[in-house]
């Protein structure tokens, strides 16, 4: 018996050599970073009914990774080589939409996780797209927000793009950052 346990374990170690579990990690890994933060001395007070929970939106299947889409046709989608997200794309929006919204509309943004302490506002949505478009060598952030606003829902679609010098992680990132930046502060101003 101690025989089979030494060749069985012989048999692994040879094989270790020739599995991979995962691909190599890149170098470094992509975020959304604010244009504009809240203070970090400044109280927040509202109202019942004036504060925001400001939910992660829903995405399309192509987006529900780490990794950057380029849409290459209109019918073909490949990823952005070496280039990966820290979180996934509607939780990093999520997160930079509540800071803009805080810092440019002066609302109390809740977190989904506060939401019973008065949800007032409620933001969610889609983002339908939020990758590279191949043929025009731009970043395009498109958002479909759904905006509850007392009692009544009101929808808007925002886009922005921004040019990409080169599909490639760093240059896609920069481009993506500020064409969602653009997004948060528009959605900032339509809240009001």
């Amino acid at each position: 018996m101690p025989l089979r346990i030494l060749l069985a374990s012989a048999a692994l170690a040879a094989l270790s050599g020739c599995i991979s579990i995962g691909a190599d990690p890149p170098d470094a890994l992509l975020t959304l970073t604010p244009s504009t933060a809240v203070p970090s001395d400044r109280v927040a007070r509202a109202a019942a009914g004036e504060a925001i929970t400001i939910l992660p939106p829903s995405l399309p299947a192509a987006l529900t990774t780490t990794r950057v889409p380029v849409q290459v046709t209109p019918t073909q989608i490949a990823y952005v080589k070496d280039a990966q997200w820290v979180d996934q794309p509607n939780r990093m929006f999520q997160r930079l939409l509540s800071e803009t919204v805080q810092a440019k509309g002066g609302r109390t943004v809740l977190d989904p996780r506060q939401f019973a302490f008065d949800p007032g506002l409620r933001l969610s949505g889609q983002l339908l797209q939020f990758g590279v478009d191949a043929a025009r060598s731009e970043a395009v952030v498109v958002f479909e927000a759904a905006l509850l606003r007392g009692g009544a829902l009101e929808t808007r679609r925002f886009e922005a793009r921004a040019p990409v010098a080169e599909i490639a992680a760093a240059p896609v990132g920069e481009a993506l950052n500020e064409a969602a930046n653009r997004v948060a502060a528009d959605v900032a101003g339509w809240i009001g």
